[in-house]
Protein backbone atom coordinates (compact mmCIF):
# COMPACT_ATOMS: atom_id res chain seq x y z
CA UNK A 1 0.00 0.00 0.00
CA UNK A 2 1.31 3.02 -0.78
CA UNK A 3 2.25 5.84 2.06
CA UNK A 4 -0.63 7.72 3.27
CA UNK A 5 -3.47 6.17 1.27
CA UNK A 6 -5.91 4.75 4.33
CA UNK A 7 -7.88 1.60 3.16
CA UNK A 8 -11.03 0.54 4.77
CA UNK A 9 -14.59 -1.17 4.87
CA UNK A 10 -18.45 0.31 4.91
CA UNK A 11 -21.44 -2.27 4.91
CA UNK A 12 -24.86 -1.35 4.73
CA UNK A 13 -27.84 -3.92 3.71
CA UNK A 14 -26.31 -5.79 1.03
CA UNK A 15 -23.85 -3.21 -0.28
CA UNK A 16 -20.33 -3.40 0.01
CA UNK A 17 -17.63 -0.64 -0.36
CA UNK A 18 -13.73 -0.46 -0.52
CA UNK A 19 -12.25 3.03 0.26
CA UNK A 20 -9.11 4.69 -0.31
CA UNK A 21 -8.84 7.61 0.59
CA UNK A 22 -5.56 10.37 0.98
CA UNK A 23 -4.93 14.08 1.90
CA UNK A 24 -5.46 15.83 -1.42
CA UNK A 25 -7.65 18.28 -2.65
CA UNK A 26 -11.24 16.78 -2.16
CA UNK A 27 -11.71 14.88 -5.30
CA UNK A 28 -13.89 11.98 -5.55
CA UNK A 29 -14.10 8.97 -7.42
CA UNK A 30 -16.79 6.24 -6.86
CA UNK A 31 -16.48 3.49 -9.40
CA UNK A 32 -15.15 5.46 -11.92
CA UNK A 33 -17.59 8.29 -11.55
CA UNK A 34 -17.62 11.52 -9.37
CA UNK A 35 -19.57 11.61 -6.46
CA UNK A 36 -22.54 13.84 -7.49
CA UNK A 37 -23.03 12.23 -11.11
CA UNK A 38 -22.92 8.59 -9.11
CA UNK A 39 -24.95 9.53 -6.81
CA UNK A 40 -27.85 12.10 -8.32
CA UNK A 41 -29.99 12.42 -5.28
CA UNK A 42 -28.67 15.54 -3.56
CA UNK A 43 -29.94 13.69 -0.09
CA UNK A 44 -27.77 11.14 -0.66
CA UNK A 45 -24.82 12.96 -1.07
CA UNK A 46 -24.92 14.93 1.90
CA UNK A 47 -25.24 11.93 3.90
CA UNK A 48 -22.20 10.68 2.68
CA UNK A 49 -20.69 14.00 3.34
CA UNK A 50 -21.37 14.24 6.80
CA UNK A 51 -18.26 12.52 8.24
CA UNK A 52 -16.40 15.61 6.69
CA UNK A 53 -18.95 18.38 7.59
CA UNK A 54 -18.84 17.19 11.08
CA UNK A 55 -15.07 16.85 11.43
CA UNK A 56 -14.52 20.19 9.07
CA UNK A 57 -12.57 18.44 6.86
CA UNK A 58 -14.40 18.34 3.83
CA UNK A 59 -12.49 18.82 0.73
CA UNK A 60 -8.96 18.03 2.23
CA UNK A 61 -9.14 14.32 1.18
CA UNK A 62 -8.87 12.96 -2.56
CA UNK A 63 -11.54 9.42 -1.67
CA UNK A 64 -11.26 6.29 -4.24
CA UNK A 65 -14.35 3.90 -3.22
CA UNK A 66 -15.01 0.89 -5.31
CA UNK A 67 -19.13 0.33 -4.23
CA UNK A 68 -20.52 -3.76 -4.80
CA UNK A 69 -24.24 -5.01 -4.47
CA UNK A 70 -27.03 -3.49 -2.89
CA UNK A 71 -28.62 -0.36 -3.98
CA UNK A 72 -28.14 3.50 -4.09
CA UNK A 73 -29.56 4.03 -0.63
CA UNK A 74 -27.15 1.50 0.52
CA UNK A 75 -23.93 1.93 -1.17
CA UNK A 76 -24.31 5.79 0.20
CA UNK A 77 -24.86 4.05 3.86
CA UNK A 78 -21.59 1.70 3.00
CA UNK A 79 -20.06 4.51 1.65
CA UNK A 80 -20.59 6.99 4.39
CA UNK A 81 -19.57 4.51 7.35
CA UNK A 82 -16.06 3.72 5.54
CA UNK A 83 -15.27 7.67 5.20
CA UNK A 84 -16.09 7.40 8.95
CA UNK A 85 -13.97 4.56 9.49
CA UNK A 86 -11.36 5.86 7.25
CA UNK A 87 -11.34 9.73 9.42
CA UNK A 88 -10.76 8.10 12.49
CA UNK A 89 -8.06 6.13 11.21
CA UNK A 90 -6.36 8.93 10.00
CA UNK A 91 -7.12 10.78 13.15
CA UNK A 92 -8.02 9.53 16.41
CA UNK A 93 -9.39 13.06 17.86
CA UNK A 94 -12.45 12.72 15.35
CA UNK A 95 -13.63 9.13 16.88
CA UNK A 96 -16.05 10.88 19.94
CA UNK A 97 -17.51 13.15 17.86
CA UNK A 98 -18.44 10.81 14.73
CA UNK A 99 -19.33 7.94 17.32
CA UNK A 100 -21.97 10.68 19.02
CA UNK A 101 -23.69 11.84 15.66
CA UNK A 102 -24.06 7.84 15.62
CA UNK A 103 -21.58 7.83 12.48
CA UNK A 104 -19.17 4.75 13.64
CA UNK A 105 -22.14 2.28 13.69
CA UNK A 106 -22.95 -0.16 11.21
CA UNK A 107 -26.68 -0.12 10.33
CA UNK A 108 -27.16 -3.94 11.10
CA UNK A 109 -30.95 -3.91 9.60
CA UNK A 110 -31.82 -6.00 6.49
CA UNK A 111 -34.60 -7.21 4.40
CA UNK A 112 -36.98 -9.36 6.48
CA UNK A 113 -37.85 -13.13 4.98
CA UNK A 114 -40.18 -13.55 3.66
CA UNK A 115 -42.74 -16.33 5.68
CA UNK A 116 -44.38 -19.57 4.23
CA UNK A 117 -48.19 -18.73 3.84
CA UNK A 118 -47.54 -15.34 3.83
CA UNK A 119 -47.61 -13.25 0.43
CA UNK A 120 -44.67 -11.00 2.02
CA UNK A 121 -42.60 -10.82 5.52
CA UNK A 122 -45.49 -9.58 7.52
CA UNK A 123 -48.71 -8.85 4.67
CA UNK A 124 -51.32 -11.33 5.38
CA UNK A 125 -53.36 -12.63 2.24
CA UNK A 126 -57.16 -11.21 2.53
CA UNK A 127 -59.44 -12.74 5.17
CA UNK A 128 -62.74 -14.07 3.80
CA UNK A 129 -65.01 -15.16 6.38
CA UNK A 130 -67.46 -16.67 3.70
Amino acid sequence: MAEGITHTIGRRKEAVCRLYIRPGSGKWDVNGRTLGDYFPRPTLVSAIQQPFTATDTLGRYDVKAKLEGGGQSGQAGALRLAVSRALVEMDETHRRKLRDLGLMTRDARAVERKKPGRPKARKRFQFSKR
